[in-house]
């Protein structure tokens, strides 16, 4: 009985073993690239928009990438400009978030070549462009966070913070900073 218990036991053990081993197998297959994730949200990615200053795109210091602010521009080349509070509501500024992070896409794009090389989104510093009265910095600058979760996966998770501004560099509705790892 004994010897017939520990076959069964190596047995169960094998294949739960197997049937992790094809989970794991089947989530790699079907892992999107961040490439593939684009295409899948209907983004086209824009050439990488040149710094407006005497500043540059990114600065790598070992594996992270120190990326300057980006603002919501837009396909015509014209920035989402006003104040939340005034004259956007939350729904325009969280897509002036989002646009703002296809900026920072389309930078790390040129700059890694590969999308795949992010190994993760660390932090992100989201400027929000307000009243002294406006208070839902958060919800805007979500526009940014939702779309790298969506973009990397997990790997789009990150650290953050969104503070409200009282003025922007040419009314831009919001800016966001952010910090990069990346895979060598």
């Amino acid at each position: 009985m004994k010897t017939t218990k520990n076959a069964f036991d190596i047995v169960l053990r094998k294949t739960q073993a197997f049937k992790l081993l094809s989970v794991i197998q089947i989530n790699t297959i079907m892992a999107q690239t961040p490439e593939q994730n684009l295409e899948k949200l209907g983004i086209i990615l824009p050439e990488a928009s040149q710094p407006i200053a005497t500043y540059v795109n990114c600065v790598r210091v070992g594996k992270l990438l120190f990326m300057s602010g980006k603002g919501p521009l837009k396909s015509d080349d014209t920035y989402i400009t006003g104040k939340l509070g005034k004259d956007l509501s939350i729904k325009q500024g969280y897509e002036a978030a989002r646009l703002a992070a296809i900026c920072h896409i389309a930078v790390l794009k040129t700059e890694l070549g590969d999308l795949k090389r992010v190994k993760q989104i660390v932090k992100v510093l989201g400027m929000v462009n307000c009243t002294d009265d406006f208070f839902e910095q958060p919800k805007v600058i979500n526009g940014y966070s939702d779309l790298m979760v969506s973009v990397f996966d997990d790997k789009g998770r990150h650290a953050r913070s969104a503070v409200g501004i009282n003025v922007l560099p040419m009314n831009i509705a919001v800016e966001v900073e952010v910090i990069v790892e990346i895979e060598d």
